[in-house]
């Protein structure tokens, strides 16, 4: 046989298996799939059971639960109108109650409204019988005295007024008297200085201290365990401890600046301890006076080194490192004397005079104000007790008595000072009360003082620390003088608000005269 012969049925056959292969194998890959179908709409069968029973059980629970829930708030509910309705009916059982209290109550009232009335008609009966009887007894009075009952009540008024002036006079004398001799127990009844001398417009301003705190915790420590902290530093102090809503402050009140001083420098040693106890409180407050005491001393050194002037009593140099925590219409009291030395030392070298004894009359001039909130008095006339006492020289006592203008100023030196105390208080800025508020004072003053019957003129002078009133003799007897200076002073107190005290000072001058021809 030829090659192509067999390679034709080679070719012959292979086209014949080809065929017949695909299509057996198409068969089984058919059947195949087939029986997977099958099987999968089965399982999809077989979910969709299961799942229509989950949801049939899932659906029975839930309406259980609700069914629970529901009964479980229907029990509730009854329970809370159960209650509401006992509540209610305890509420109206009280109102019937007070209902009935009320009617009692106002029955009584008829009672005694009803028994009152006749009261009244009785009292009226009464007044009637009074009156005319009263008429009857003046118609007899008058009849007998042969004056009218206005004439015997103006006789007797006038007798009993002119009696009780005298009597009221010699008695307000012998209580001055009395109040003089037992200053310490009676001054606090006739003078309040303590406020006035405090009663300016800034008194916020040096009245208290601000101590600033780490936080705001260490105010609870402050104040203590049912307040004994703070009752324990203000009693030790005497200074009032102001904790209120301000973040890390404490503020501390007090119109004595050296307690208040005392009370800062026990406050911040306390705090920078951290131990803050009633015993440890009494330690502290201990050695914070004596700080100030220290720091007055020293002040007081520092002042009269500053000035140039030595051998002044230790007691004195106390006193004016003291003057550091006094202020005048916001001025501070021992710079205003250091000022008022420097000011007289330079006038009294351009004028050739002592300088060194300028010096210590200016630096010793306002002494008194160190004491002055402490005893009776102006602190003029205080300083002046307190150079003599202390040996300081005539010319330094004439210059403290006279600077301003309670009396004559006899040396030169006097009228220096005097001259430069008015530079320093003039100073701009040295003093927060204007010029415009100074004069409405003066003139307040004066307009007080002219209101009142039989004043003829009345003068504000020494910077409006004494009112000299001037009066009719022919309207204002002795005995009047004493209740008008009384009557005075009492409305200045009433009416002004003031530094210091005010020296009333009523004159009554009669004069005769007569020319020989």
């Amino acid at each position: 046989m030829a090659i192509w012969q067999v390679v034709l049925i080679v070719l012959f056959a292979l086209a014949i298996s080809i065929p017949v292969s695909a299509l057996v194998a198409i068969n089984y890959r058919k059947k195949v799939v087939e029986a997977k179908i099958g099987n999968a709409d089965e399982k999809a069968r077989e979910i969709i059971d299961e799942a229509l029973k989950t949801a049939e059980a899932k659906k029975r629970e839930s309406l259980l639960e609700v069914k629970e829930e529901s009964i479980r708030t229907k029990n509730e509910l009854d329970k809370e109108i159960k209650e509401r309705r006992a509540e209610a009916q305890r509420y109206e059982r009280r109102v019937q109650q007070k209902e009935e209290n009320i009617d009692k109550k106002a029955d009584a009232i008829e009672k005694k409204e009803a028994s009152l009335a006749q009261r009244e008609e009785s009292l009226a009966k009464q007044r009637e019988e009074i009156s005319k009887l009263n008429e009857q007894r003046l118609q007899e009075l008058e009849r007998i005295s042969g004056l009218t009952s206005e004439q015997a009540k103006d006789y007797l008024l006038k007798i009993v007024e002119d009696e009780v002036k005298h009597e009221t006079a010699v008695m307000i004398k012998e209580m001055e008297s009395r109040a003089k001799e037992e200053a310490d127990k009676k001054a606090k009844e006739y003078v309040v200085t303590a406020i006035q001398k405090c009663a300016a417009d800034h008194v916020s301003e040096t009245t208290i201290s601000v101590v600033q705190l780490p936080n705001d915790e260490m105010k609870g420590r402050i104040i203590g365990r049912e307040g004994r902290n703070i009752r324990t530093l203000e009693t030790m102090t005497g200074v009032d401890l102001i904790i209120d809503d301000t973040p890390e402050a404490v503020i501390l009140s007090g119109f004595d600046p050296i307690r208040r001083e005392v009370a800062r420098i026990a406050l911040e040693k306390l705090i920078v301890d951290g131990r803050i106890h009633p015993a440890r409180i009494e330690e502290m407050v201990e050695k914070a006076q004596k700080e100030v005491e220290v720091m007055i001393k020293e002040e007081g050194e520092a002042a009269t080194l500053e000035v140039g002037v030595h051998g002044i009593h230790p007691e004195l140099v106390r006193l004016l490192g003291k003057m550091k925590f006094r202020t005048s219409y916001g001025q501070n009291a021992l710079k205003h004397s250091i000022e008022v030395a420097q000011l007289a030392g330079l006038l009294a070298a351009e004028m050739g005079l002592d300088v060194r004894m300028a010096k210590r009359a200016g630096l010793l001039h306002d002494i008194g104000k160190a004491v002055d909130h402490e005893m009776e008095g102006s602190h003029i006339q205080l300083g002046v007790d307190l150079c003599r006492k202390y040996k300081e020289s005539p010319t330094v006592i004439n210059a403290v008595e006279s600077h301003h203008g309670d009396v004559e100023a006899q040396t030169l030196i006097a009228c220096l000072v005097q001259a430069a105390d008015t530079i320093s208080a003039a100073r701009p800025g040295a003093r927060r009360e204007t010029l415009e508020t100074y004069t409405t004072r003066l003139k307040q003053l004066e307009d007080i003082t002219n209101n009142f019957k039989g004043v003829d003129k009345s003068f504000a002078i020494q910077a409006g620390r004494e009112i000299r009133v001037m009066v009719v003799p022919e309207q204002i007897n002795d005995s009047d003088m004493v209740l008008l200076a009384r009557d005075i002073s009492k409305q200045i107190e009433a009416e002004l608000e003031y530094p210091g005290q005010i020296k009333v000072n009523v004159i009554r001058e009669s004069r005769v005269i007569d020319y020989a021809k």
